[in-house]
């Protein structure tokens, strides 16, 4: 039998929806690991100001986004960083997406993900472990 093509593998969401979501959670990421230092020069400075303001409209744009998904693709999300924290395999996608549906509903899946430590790395591993890669979608 051949290699599957890129094609054939149906994630359920697309790449462009995943990338956008791993770029806004690695801004979060950012926001988070900021510099404790400038912190503590002036709380005023724009450094601090910065560090803030943009943590809360990045968060709550990611919350938003993955809100506004549907629940097949938030399952799908939720699928796919199991797969990159190695909880599942690319061989047993369609038990995760169940699996990630059935927990989801009635929950707030954009909570939920947020709360995943890492969870750009997690969805771009995933991604991966399909042979796809997050860093060729155009953005």
């Amino acid at each position: 039998m051949a290699e599957p093509d890129d094609d054939e593998v149906d994630l359920g969401i697309s790449l462009e929806t995943v990338a956008t979501v791993v770029d806004l959670a690695r801004a979060v990421q950012g926001t988070e690991e900021g510099d404790p230092a400038q912190l503590s020069e002036d709380e005023d400075s724009p450094a601090a100001l910065l560090q803030e303001h943009p943590e809360d409209a990045t968060e709550d744009a990611l919350h938003d986004f993955i809100a506004d998904l549907n629940e097949d693709e938030q399952a799908a999300l939720i699928a796919l960083a199991w797969v990159g924290r190695g909880d599942y395999g690319p061989e047993e996608w369609e038990e995760a997406v169940r699996l990630a549906a059935e927990r989801n509903e009635g929950r707030d899946a954009a909570r939920y993900l947020m709360s995943m430590d890492m969870l750009g790395d997690l969805l771009s591993e995933g991604v991966a472990a399909f042979g796809l890669s997050i860093e060729d979608v155009e953005r």
